[in-house]
């Protein structure tokens, strides 16, 4: 990964590109710390207290900018659940789905459209953070002035990143929303490492204990890292062979290829999906006065993971359980509207291709579907596993939240091996050689 980056620099495209982006995360990092007019930073540090759990990746997607409330404390949120949106009406809507088989122009407009959808969503979330906080102390002055600006700020500072984000994607390297969710759970890396160190070696009675225990807990996080390379980047490739076929004076066909299904189809879909609908009943009880001793509250705590895998209370790990079936559930949802294999078996067929040994059509769907659900299976246990180990840590040794667990090292894992593979591609580009050159 370090010689692809240091041959980089060595094109000069390349390296202006490069620049490009770290100019631009660089100005991230300066919005990060510029803070709302009005708002009182320190209101939600002290709500993460209660709340860490069930908001704990939303602040670390965010870099740290919603407990600071800085103007990029949305960060680019609305914009990927304006994409996952735009993304399921694409299948749902007839016209849509037209749109994006247009080509370019198409893309285009669905690009549009997601824009207007972010805008609508920051002004929705930005309203709604104003007006519900704002008189339990979010705002120093409660008035209409003082929310208005919030509301601007904060819908501004998510359009602005929105536009970085297209802008690292046309003039730099990558993918620029992918690029700026990564940068900003990196920038949250450090104050977890000082949890750790705090929670697990600080207080070592003898050197030899703190080294050990650094080399555990370095150990583990490097294990997890592999565990998520390996599942990122495992695939199951199905042969395909196309036959012969003349075409005016021309025999073209005979060639072989296949059709890479992934093992972990969705992605962190599952997880966000999964993630958010437990957390919401949990966010939402901390506008209220809640008795925990009710049955009420008792639901409440198991779906909080905060309380999972406590060795003093076990029965809220029960909320473990309904945890690991909504990710596979949502898994197999996910990879049912984003891969068809129908549509899949239905073109192979007019390309004259077919796998071996299956018949085209409807055999080739079957068969495909049979796998993909194998497939998919294989990949939600995996995603269950990386989300799992942070929150058992977190539950056995009564540790908080890391923000590079689980759902954020997918993240990271899945950005840097797309972010090196786009280097790669455009230096293969400019190394090519040709029949001219021979």
């Amino acid at each position: 990964m370090f010689k692809t980056l240091q041959n980089a620099f060595k094109i000069k495209d390349i390296r202006k590109k490069l620049l490009y982006t770290l100019f631009m995360l660089v100005v991230i990092r300066f919005g990060s710390q510029l803070p709302i007019p009005g708002v009182d930073p320190t209101f939600f540090k002290a709500f993460f207290e209660n709340t860490a759990d069930a908001l704990g990746f939303f602040n670390a997607v965010t870099g740290g900018s919603f407990t600071n409330m800085s103007v990029f404390a949305l960060s680019i949120t609305p914009y990927i659940t304006s994409s996952i949106i735009m993304q399921l009406l694409t299948i749902a809507i007839p016209k849509l789905e037209e749109m994006h088989k247009d080509g370019e122009d198409g893309r285009k407009k669905i690009a549009e459209f997601t824009r207007y959808l972010t805008v609508g969503l920051a002004l929705l979330q930005s309203t709604a953070m104003a007006v519900g906080f704002g008189g339990q102390g979010l705002l120093t002055n409660f008035n209409v002035q003082s929310v208005i600006v919030a509301i601007a700020a904060m819908t501004a500072g998510s359009a602005f990143l929105m536009w970085i984000g297209e802008r690292i994607t046309e003039n730099g390297v990558g993918n620029g929303i992918s690029i700026v969710l990564l940068f900003n759970i990196i920038s949250t890396i450090p104050s977890d490492i000082t949890m750790l160190y705090e929670r697990f070696i600080q207080d070592s009675k003898s050197l030899f204990i703190a080294v050990v225990v650094g080399a555990i807990i370095l150990a583990v996080i490097l294990a997890v890292v592999v565990f998520v390379v390996i599942l990122q980047g495992g695939e199951r490739r199905i042969p395909v062979q196309y036959s012969k076929k003349v075409q005016g004076r021309k025999m073209v066909g005979g060639h072989s290829s296949a059709i890479p299904l992934k093992v972990n189809t969705a992605g962190v879909i599952p997880v966000i999906f999964a993630s958010s609908i437990l957390s919401f009943p949990v966010v939402i009880a901390q506008f209220f006065t809640v008795d925990y001793s009710t049955i009420g509250g008792k639901i409440l705590r198991v779906l909080s993971s905060h309380n999972w895998f406590n060795p003093e209370e076990p029965i809220y790990t029960i909320g473990a359980v309904f945890y690991v079936v909504m990710i596979v559930l949502f898994a197999y949802f996910y990879t049912s509207i984003t891969f068809n294999p129908l549509e899949v078996a239905n073109n192979m067929k007019k390309q004259g291709g077919f796998i071996p040994g299956i018949r085209p059509g409807k055999p080739t769907s079957d068969y495909l579907n049979n796998i993909l659900n194998y497939i998919v299976f294989i990949g939600a246990c995996g995603l269950v596993i990386v989300c799992l180990i942070p929150i058992i840590i977190s539950g056995v040794f009564t540790v908080s939240q890391l923000s590079f667990g689980g759902t954020s090292l997918i993240i990271i894992v899945g950005v840097v091996l797309e972010t090196i593979k786009s280097i790669e591609s455009q230096m293969l580009v400019r190394n090519y050689k040709g029949f001219l050159n021979d």
